[in-house]
């Protein structure tokens, strides 16, 4: 399980739409910022203030609720997606994984 201190949704368009979490951690005075991207969301729950993520690999991004944000540990990945991908990428705004209805997901 992934407990990332910012993290964004992704959705890539074109021939296989998908969502993927994005997600970063700040690094101390030994170590960087760091991040990652999930596998391709599949599933999601809400768990109080958390959200929790599953990828098509198994994995599992807890997020919490207020952290939902891009940070200079994820910023420049985001850029280099809209250079690589341009319109076939976009950073979904809001929470519209709040609801019991998740198939938003599926679209």
């Amino acid at each position: 399980m992934y407990r990332p201190d910012n993290w964004v949704v992704i959705k890539f368009k074109g021939d296989d739409p998908h969502y993927r979490v994005l997600a970063g951690w700040s690094g101390g005075y030994l170590d960087g910022d760091s991040w990652r991207m999930n596998s391709g969301i599949v599933r999601s729950e809400r768990e109080g203030d958390y959200f929790n993520f599953y990828g098509s690999s198994g994995s599992c991004y807890k997020c919490y609720m207020g952290f939902q944000r891009l940070r200079m540990n994820n910023a420049g990945i985001w850029n280099k997606l809209k250079e690589v991908h341009g319109d076939n990428v976009e950073m979904i705004e809001g929470q519209p994984w709040v609801s019991d209805d998740w198939d938003w997901i599926l679209e």
